[in-house]
Formats: C-alpha cells, sequence, structure tokens
C-alpha cells in the first residue's frame, strides 16, 4: 500500500523564527561598532525603530487574528532600517519610518511572505523622500586617546568624490572598521563581513547575490572611474556606502528576491549596474538602496524567465 500525500515531502526544522535570530545575531556586530563610533546618538533611533516596528506588528496581528510577532521579522525590519538612517536624527524620524516599513512595505500584502519590497528598504525610502534633510545629514566619529569627544556633522566618503569636495578622504583601514561618516550600520566593512561569515557558517544565505552585486559594482567602478577610463577606485567602491550591508542582508532576502542560483545572479549583477549608475550619473550620492527596490520589483519576472527556471526533474530535451 502507498500513503499518498501533498508536496512538500521533505522537511527540516528550519524555522521562519530561527532565520530571523540568525539574522538579528549576525547584525549584532555591525550594531555594536556602530554605537562605538557614533555613542547614544545611535543607540536611541536602534531602540525606537525596533519598538516602534514591534508594537506595529503586534497591533496589525491582533486585527488579524494572527500570530506573527513571535517570529522575529518585525525586530529585523526595525533593525535593519535603523542600521541604515544617520545617527542623531530625530527619534520621530526611525518611528515613522519603522512604522512605514511594517505597514507599507509588508502588511499590506498580506504580510510576511507575501511582500514584493523589502520592509526597510521601502521605510528608509519614505523617508528619504520626505525628510531628505534628516536623511543626508552626517556625523563623523571623533574619538580621542583619553575617551570620546563629541561628533561634528561631515560628509561621508562617496559624497565626498561626488561632489569634489576640499575634504580628504578617509584611508581604507578606516573605511574597514567604520571610522567614517554615514549610517549607523553601515560604516564597519569589519563586522558586517563576520555578521556575513556568520549567516554563511549557518548556510542562510548562498554567494549568489552578494558576490554578483559586489563583484558588478567593483568592476564597473573600476572601468568607469571619473577621470576617464579604468582610473577607478574598485576597493574604495566596496567599502564606501551601505554596499556590503545590502548585499548580505538586504539583497539576500529570501521573499523579494529571485529562488534559483541563475536568477540570483542576475538580480546581484542588476542591482550592481543600477548602484554604479546613480553613483556616477544620480543626484544622490549612494544608490544601494534604491538598486535592491528596482530589483525586487523584476524579481517575479526573474523567477519567471526561461532561461533561469531549472529543469524538471526527469526531463529530456527533444
Amino acid at each position: 500500500m502507498y500513503t499518498l500525500s501533498v508536496s512538500p515531502h521533505i522537511h527540516s526544522n528550519l524555522s521562519v523564527k530561527n532565520i530571523m535570530w540568525d539574522v538579528i545575531i549576525a547584525l549584532v556586530p555591525a550594531l555594536c561598532m556602530g554605537i562605538y563610533f557614533f555613542g547614544t546618538q545611535a543607540l536611541y533611533p536602534v531602540v525606537v525603530s525596533v519598538l516602534t516596528a514591534v508594537i506595529t506588528e503586534g497591533i496589525i496581528s491582533r486585527i488579524r487574528r494572527l500570530k506573527t510577532i513571535s517570529n522575529g521579522s518585525a525586530i529585523v525590519t526595525g533593525l535593519l532600517l535603523a542600521m541604515i538612517i544617520p545617527p542623531g536624527v530625530p527619534l520621530w524620524l526611525p518611528a515613522v519610518g519603522s512604522a512605514c516599513a511594517v505597514i507599507l512595505g509588508k502588511e499590506v500584502f498580506g504580510g510576511l511572505g507575501r511582500n514584493i519590497f523589502n520592509p526597510a528598504l521601502i521605510g528608509r525610502a519614505i523617508l528619504m523622500a520626505s525628510w531628505p534633510t534628516f536623511m543626508t545629514t552626517w556625523m563623523e566619529p571623533k574619538l580621542s586617546l583619553f575617551g570620546r569627544i563629541d561628533t561634528i556633522t561631515s560628509a561621508t566618503p562617496l559624497a565626498i568624490v561626488k561632489l569634489n569636495l576640499s575634504q580628504e578622504l578617509p584611508s581604507y583601514w578606516s573605511l574597514f572598521i567604520g571610522n567614517v561618516g554615514g549610517s549607523i550600520g553601515e560604516t564597519s566593512a569589519l563586522a558586517l563581513l563576520l555578521g556575513a561569515i556568520f549567516l554563511f557558517i549557518r548556510k542562510r544565505i548562498s554567494w549568489h547575490i552578494p558576490v554578483s552585486y559586489i563583484g558588478c559594482v567593483a568592476l564597473l567602478s573600476w572601468i568607469f572611474g571619473r577621470n576617464g577610463l579604468f582610473t577607478g577606485d574598485a576597493l574604495f567602491s566596496i567599502l564606501s556606502g551601505g554596499l556590503i550591508l545590502g548585499a548580505f542582508f538586504m539583497a539576500t532576502d529570501y521573499v523579494t528576491t529571485p529562488i534559483t542560483p541563475k536568477g540570483k545572479i542576475i538580480f546581484g549583477l542588476g542591482a550592481g549596474i543600477i548602484v554604479v549608475l546613480i553613483r556616477l550619473k544620480g543626484g544622490y550620492p549612494e544608490g544601494v538602496c534604491y538598486s535592491i527596490l528596482l530589483m525586487n520589483a523584476v524579481t517575479p519576472l526573474i523567477d519567471r524567465w526561461k532561461w533561469t527556471i531549472p529543469k524538471k526533474f526527469g526531463e529530456i530535451n527533444a
């Protein structure tokens, strides 16, 4: 006698809650570095953003009579949003952005698993369009031998290059450890890479999107340098801005990115091209947020493209 049942026939102990908490753990090093360099001006927005996301999710879950508040997705949304906004912003700003991320980025589509766009990036895009002054006022971390001194406003490394400012560019080491101006959680490449390694060890992400994304940005930035062809600084392009945070923690989102290996590579290449176009020709120095959102929009098309669809098991070409 055969037992017939519907798919899936392969089960595992992996759950949404496990994945979300692994992402939270992976983000802790970058969060700690942000707080170290920017102080409480980085801590308070994170707390407000996470609390707002959890409360908003809880209210909606209660209205819809669902039990989604315990899976940790709201914490991830609030944390990611806080990490891509500048330190020292008014605390109502992360609250508004976090609420918009949960409501407009996720719940209007039916909740987690049905959203088209990355919720945290939706929240950032709304804040950037509504309050661009707050979202482009950066602080430069300043540490002294005997302790912390007050921070001052400064331009990000990408803004220095984009606007041809007279300010000296930071060293590669400063870019690597995060001792530069920028958003709360995107400045320290070292901390972000440690978190990415953790996600790889836990097998929560694959190499396809991060490698194709970062590799495309590096190659095109080197080819189309500001002083002519093949004069660009690929390493500076990788370490500056939110590329590493976006490549490992946002472009790898299970819901809003392609599901096949070929589709993931196409997604990464497309996002990389958009980033370089915005950085070179756009009015804003950074393009990671919009590159991922735009590729989120074409993800359904990528998944349905004949070239990316894997062969059926046992299929033989005629």
